[in-house]
């Protein structure tokens, strides 16, 4: 992905008509973007103070960005694009997650302006059309995996204990 430019307009004219894509423009921008570190030009927004409170403040910020890309699913994006944009505020959610690490990726990952250039992208260029289910079912299958992986290692673990305490 290109350089993300937080300032390059994300709606044409006739898409600011429609609130919920303006609403999902400035909010954006208020999650990722709002304020600057003086002196430089680090950006940075409510996602990222939000990630400075252990997990709450991530599951905030999850549901945020979950709204944003619910609103753009209404709103006309594509399969594809949502995808994206899922696959996005995950990554962002995971990695928030991991103290002092997460917080650091959130100030310069922010992926409700990646997920608003995605957008500007499918309305202006006609970009990331077509149908989620290759991603979706790739995802799916994904999960199951990492779902089995943990449940394994949790019956390993207590296995492990069990053994130590009743042998």
């Amino acid at each position: 992905m290109p350089k993300l430019n937080t300032n390059a307009p994300v709606l044409n004219e006739k898409q600011r008509d429609v609130a919920q894509l303006a609403w999902v423009d400035g909010f954006g921008r208020l999650l990722d973007t709002r304020f600057r570190i003086p002196g430089t030009n680090v950006r940075f927004g409510l996602d990222f103070l939000l990630g400075l409170f252990p997990y709450a403040g991530d599951l905030i910020s999850l549901i945020f960005s979950g709204l944003m890309v619910a609103t753009m699913a209404r709103n006309g994006a594509s399969g594809v694009l949502v995808a994206r944009m899922l696959g996005n505020v995950a990554l962002d959610a995971l990695v928030g997650t991991v103290p002092i690490l997460g917080d650091l990726f959130d100030l310069f990952y922010k992926a409700n302006i990646r997920n608003l250039q995605l957008m500007r992208e499918h309305y202006g260029e006609g970009r990331h059309q077509g149908s989620a289910w290759p991603v979706v079912i790739g995802i799916g299958i994904f999960i199951l995996l990492v779902f089995g992986l943990v449940a394994w290692l949790a019956w390993q673990l207590l296995s492990w204990t069990w053994g130590l305490i009743f042998s």
